[in-house]
């Protein structure tokens, strides 16, 4: 059952433990009274140890209550399979390919791209835990103008290092990271790309067009140190920023299988090949001496660029290349996380693979909306004088990785977030990840004390879980029933957020018990079912953290 379909979803037990409306949905097509359909529902309902009783309520809903009893065997069941309670079976899953992140290998992540991390490397826990075989990848845009224009950039700092006075264009990149790899070059290299500015400055650099002024550059910085050495420095800037992004994730606990490079694609004659392909469906075409890819024809509002007059290639054209690779691969979903921004990338990408023959279906589209910092009430800057923005390792340094990998899915991916600092730092019940990670660190103080104590801990098989009398033990083993099903929804929906509001209602529940009884009593039955409980409630939380990327600690 879906958990609106359950009693308790939202407190309320009077309804029972599920609740179904089958009844009214079907009774019209069978020309049947919906509660008398119901009726008939509960009375073929066989008997079971488990359930407790079935009623007709209203104009047809059927209420199921569970016996203890079946919730005694789940506890059971969560704590026998520990770890891989709430996960499925891969045998018949499906293979999905998950590409997220994927930003341009040009400068160090930011906090935007953060978000995309933690909801990528999130979600592809979920379809794991939901039963899929997944892949995880990020896709390299390592071939293009950006990166020319970083080369360039890194170039023109290195001539400002070794005291040529250049014309340093705005729209070149602007970060200490573009000093920092210059003088990297300077010190490896000396002196071997030193070029007098002024024998090799653009002709036109009083040009309005800022653009075409850094296509200038470009193109003099080739012609004055070699296309070879102007490939070394795009190379060594390329590595240094891809070390940083690969360095930056897995210090996130983000590790994407694979890092699939763009210029691969062009090396093996894969973006040329899926564009004869194009060409010989009859997709594309001339106009203004550049080659269009006429997605209209498959729903885009515009046709696309693929070659431009220059006969450069396009992005786009790495991308169709790219996804056609994809599709060869076998797998039978191409998940793309993207920032909201990318909106119409989905139909120009469906497109492409409809005109190529593929499933276009193959593909789905995750957005990712923006995020705001705030120091409580203040919104916080973004970005310094320079423009550079906060950086993912900025924000992972001041709040921590655990409270930056919770607080970023605490919200659905297609809605803003707003990312309180001061609440991400704070250690109170108010931050909740805080709140989450100390109901795991209660119960482990609990297993610190029986173990000074030489108490030993209950198998749950040889516990009488029926001393699990009060309410809110039962709301606890109710809640802790629930944690499959959300883990698959979750997946289902693309949706961790529902794991972290899973996991603050656990950890209230959990708090609320433990402050109002003790666990340690001195009657050895009633002691033995409470630390079953707790630790059926320490375990789900362990797993579900597990799944967003957060730790669970001992100690807090």
């Amino acid at each position: 059952a879906s958990p609106d379909a359950r009693g308790s979803a939202e407190g309320d037990s009077r309804h029972g433990d599920f609740s179904s409306n089958v009844a009214m949905q079907v009774a019209s097509r069978l020309g049947r009274n919906p509660r008398e359909l119901a009726a008939a529902l509960v009375a073929a309902v066989p008997r079971s140890p488990l359930i407790d009783n079935v009623e007709v309520a209203g104009p047809g809903f059927i209420n199921i209550r569970l016996t203890s009893a079946a919730y005694h065997r789940e506890l059971e069941t969560l704590l026998e399979r520990g770890a891989d309670y709430g996960r499925r079976e891969t045998s018949g899953g499906d293979r999905i390919l998950i590409e997220y992140v994927s930003a341009n290998p040009t400068g160090p992540l930011h906090v935007g791209h953060g978000r995309h991390a933690a909801y990528g490397a999130s979600l592809a826990n979920l379809l794991r835990a939901a039963g899929n075989r997944v892949d995880e990848e990020y896709y390299v845009n390592d071939a293009g103008r950006q990166m020319e224009i970083l080369a360039a950039s890194v170039w023109l700092r290195y001539l400002q290092s070794r005291s040529v006075s250049v014309a340093f264009p705005e729209n070149a990149y602007q970060g200490e990271y573009v000093r920092e790899i210059a003088a990297s070059l300077d010190q490896r290299y000396g002196e071997r790309f030193v070029r007098e500015w002024a024998d090799v400055a653009p002709a036109e650099s009083g040009a309005s067009d800022a653009e075409q002024f850094m296509d200038d550059i470009i193109v003099t910085a080739k012609s004055a140190i070699g296309e070879a050495d102007f490939h070394l420095i795009q190379n060594a800037a390329l590595d240094s920023v891809l070390s940083d992004i690969k360095n930056d994730l897995e210090e996130f606990s983000v590790t994407p299988g694979r890092w699939y490079s763009e210029q691969s694609l062009i090396d093996a004659g894969a973006v040329n090949d899926a564009l004869e392909q194009l060409q010989r469906n009859g997709h594309l075409y001339e106009r203004d001496g550049a080659i269009w890819f006429r997605t209209t024809a498959f729903g885009d509002d515009k046709d696309r660029v693929v070659v431009r007059e220059n006969g450069a290639t396009t992005y786009f054209a790495s991308d169709i290349a790219y996804h056609l690779e994809k599709c060869g691969r076998g797998y039978d979903l191409l998940l793309n996380v993207l920032g909201a921004d990318h909106h119409g990338y989905v139909p120009r990408i469906r497109a492409s693979l409809a005109a190529m023959n593929q499933p276009s279906d193959l593909l789905e589209v995750q957005l990712v909306q923006f995020v705001v910092l705030y120091r409580g009430r203040v919104k916080a800057q973004m970005s310094t004088r320079s423009g550079e923005y906060v950086t993912l390792r900025e924000l992972r340094g001041e709040v921590g990785d655990d409270a930056a990998r919770f607080f970023y899915v605490s919200r659905s991916n297609d809605q803003h977030l707003e990312f309180d600092l001061e609440l991400a730092k704070s250690q109170s019940s108010d931050n909740p990840v805080y709140y989450v990670q100390y109901a795991h660190a209660r119960v482990a103080s609990v297993l610190k004390r029986m173990e000074e104590s030489r108490t030993p801990v209950p198998a749950a098989t040889q516990t009488d879980l029926g001393r699990l009398a009060l309410a809110e033990e039962r709301d606890l083993l109710v809640m802790l029933s629930r944690y499959p099903e959300i883990v698959q929804v979750a997946a289902e929906q693309r949706a961790p957020q529902h794991v972290v509001h899973y996991l603050r209602e656990l950890a209230g529940s959990f708090h609320a018990y433990y402050n109002a009884h003790r666990v340690l009593v001195d009657e050895t039955a009633l002691r033995e079912a409470r630390v079953s409980l707790v630790l059926g409630v320490q375990q789900v939380i362990r797993n579900g953290l597990g799944l967003l990327g957060v730790s669970a600690p001992e100690q807090m």
